[in-house]
């Protein structure tokens, strides 16, 4: 079972109302088992949403309270994306996930690239809160770009 961003797939949960559609992650996934999320809207912010970006450092600093996530008003929903990503774990958990399909750049599903936290559109390298949760339970993680290559 594959678990998936389910902005990639159409479903209208990213930060602004809209979605990430991604015709390619559809192709990706004919004729196989999947699942959609979105660790966001699992961990209790709602849609739409004020931007959210992980200040000075990635997924991993959240986890071990280095750092926060801050929305573009400076509040800290860093609870919202542990949480999101726990709940997002206990489903890939539920439905046996070998695999997840993530949206990158994203503070909670970023796999090899975040936003640097100055809401400047600048990337990093780094991780989300959630592909960091899962990828350290084994799961493997993929991004949208990385099927593009």
């Amino acid at each position: 079972m594959i678990l998936v961003s389910a902005c990639l797939l159409g479903i209208n949960c990213k930060y602004d109302g809209d979605n990430n559609k991604h015709e390619i992650v559809r192709e990706y996934l004919k004729g196989k088992q999947f699942i959609l999320v979105c660790p966001e809207q699992l961990g209790g912010l709602s849609t739409p949403r004020t931007p959210c970006e992980i200040k000075h450092g990635d997924g991993m600093d959240v986890l071990l309270g280095i750092c926060k996530v801050k929305n573009k008003d400076g509040e800290d929903t860093t609870e919202n994306f542990t949480k999101g990503a726990k709940e997002t774990l206990k489903i890939a958990k539920l439905y046996n996930c070998t695999e997840a399909i993530l949206k990158e750049f994203s503070p909670s599903c970023g796999n090899n690239r975040i936003y640097d936290g100055t809401f400047s559109r600048r990337k990093i390298d780094g991780q989300g809160v959630t592909a960091c949760i899962l990828k350290n339970e084994g799961i493997k993680i993929i991004s949208e770009k990385d099927l593009e290559k």
